[in-house]
């Protein structure tokens, strides 16, 4: 039997270094990441045991280690890299969504955000 359970990362908040223009880089803004984590979770459930399950805590460290130490022009970049990261390091996964939304768009509209959505399969 197979139990495809989708763990929610809603809205974890970053400040950040992304962007094209150079007061990007120098200055930063605030980023919002959702994910979207899709397994089978019936070895997890079964055995009750994180060992078994996708650990939320550590796909949020490794987003942070992107937010934090990486340099990209682009969001659709930085989405990529970190959807390819996390598929490697959790085999169970078979599908992962990722939302990043740049707060402070250098743009000459009032907006809330700028956002890229992105999804990866197995």
């Amino acid at each position: 039997m197979k139990n495809l359970t989708k763990l929610t990362i809603d809205n974890a908040i970053f400040y950040s270094y992304f962007g094209v223009e150079k007061q990007e880089k120098q200055l930063g803004g605030k980023y919002e990441v959702d994910l979207e984590l899709w397994y089978n979770s019936l070895s997890a459930i079964t055995n009750d045991n994180v060992a078994n399950a996708v650990n939320y805590q550590n796909v949020l460290f490794l987003v942070s280690d992107f937010m934090q130490n990486e340099n990209y022009n682009l969001i659709e970049t930085l989405a990529y890299n970190i959807l390819k990261s996390i598929m490697q390091e959790y085999q169970l996964l078979e599908k992962v969504t990722i939302r990043i939304r740049k707060c402070n768009a250098p743009v000459r509209n009032i907006i809330n955000y700028v956002e890229v959505e992105q999804t990866i399969e197995r």
